[in-house]
């Protein structure tokens, strides 16, 4: 089968390469799918960049942890009736050498989740991660009904998709981004409130828009950029989601922060205990069947555009999800 894969971490262009290997048997508990579509996310760039830690040893490594397809082949104990099924798949890669990108995947039949007929298989690449990233970072301090939640990096893709669910739970919605192109496509989104960064200041703008009291959460792409201003964006006890950084920034507002009687948690999708993630599929894939999540695809690429693909992600001005069609 055709497969992307690299050997040793470093930029996209020199690293990654189109080779033929052999197809991958599932073993108990798992199902072979036939990618359709692979996606591109952070987490897959910096890993093959080297910025993020490989686990394990390996000889070369098949990158990407979500993508879409039909499972053709099932292990010992899955039910025949999974033959056929269109499906998404999340974290893939995580724990081991092979992800998505390739024309066939072996996953645990948990991690191939039934996809809706009127959503494409390019769309569906674009949910694991991101998706079950946004949808934890919205509902991990329970309702967010009548709150108002700030959302760093609106146009991301996790902002993205957090915008969409924050604003189906009955919140109100402030995005912050960087350009007028990343502006329209929050507010396309659905966000009630877009703050330019680059152009405007933060804090100020939050407290005019919440009457001076506010926001009661934040979900966080960069703490340390981002640390300083917190407990001024917050209410008194308000929460921030943090699933994301850069290099840290400036001090830690340790005084502000305890006087605003800040609460923060940290997560990443891959470590989320099994009770979450099923209640976290089992509401997405309702509000996917009912087209209250949608995906905005930058483009798509071949296997042999794997390194533009990657490059795309990397470019901090790309709107939307990059996807590799196999």
């Amino acid at each position: 089968m055709k497969a992307v894969i690299y050997r040793k971490t470093g930029p996209a262009s020199e690293v990654l390469e189109t080779v033929d290997i052999d197809k991958p048997q599932p073993k108990p508990g798992e199902v072979l799918v036939r990618i359709r579509a692979s996606g591109v996310n952070p987490t897959d760039t910096k890993t093959r960049a080297g910025i993020f830690p490989i686990q394990g040893e390996w000889s070369r490594i098949l990158p990407h942890h979500d993508g879409a397809g039909v499972i053709e082949e099932v292990g010992e104990g899955v039910s025949q009736g999974r033959l056929g099924q269109r499906v998404w798949l999340y974290a893939t890669h995580w724990g081991g050498a092979d992800g998505t990108a390739a024309e066939y995947a072996v996953t645990a039949e948990t991690q191939a989740v039934p996809l809706p007929d009127n959503v494409s298989f390019e769309e569906a690449a674009t949910f694991g991660v991101p998706l079950l990233t946004a949808y934890h970072a919205v509902t991990m301090d329970g309702s967010v009904e009548g709150r108002t939640i700030l959302v760093q990096g609106g146009a991301g893709a996790v902002g993205a998709y957090a915008i969409q669910i924050a604003l189906a739970k009955g919140a109100t919605v402030i995005a912050t981004v960087s350009s007028d192109d990343k502006a329209r496509a929050a507010a396309q989104n659905g966000a009630h409130h877009v703050i330019n960064y680059k152009r405007e200041d933060v804090v100020a703008r939050v407290h005019e828009i919440t009457d001076g009291t506010g926001v009661d959460h934040i979900i966080e792409v960069n703490l340390g950029a981002n640390a300083t201003s917190l407990p001024r964006l917050l209410r008194n006890g308000g929460f921030v989601a943090a699933y994301g950084s850069e290099a840290f920034t400036g001090d830690f507002p340790m005084v502000e922060a305890v006087v605003q009687q800040m609460r923060m948690a940290f997560f990443i999708v891959f470590m989320l205990r099994p009770d979450v993630l099923d209640r976290t599929i089992a509401d997405v894939s309702g509000m996917l069947a009912a087209r209250t999540i949608r995906a905005r695809i930058h483009a798509c690429y071949s296997p042999d555009q794997i390194a533009e693909a990657h490059d795309a992600v990397d470019t901090k001005s790309t709107i939307g999800n990059v996807v590799v069609r196999f």
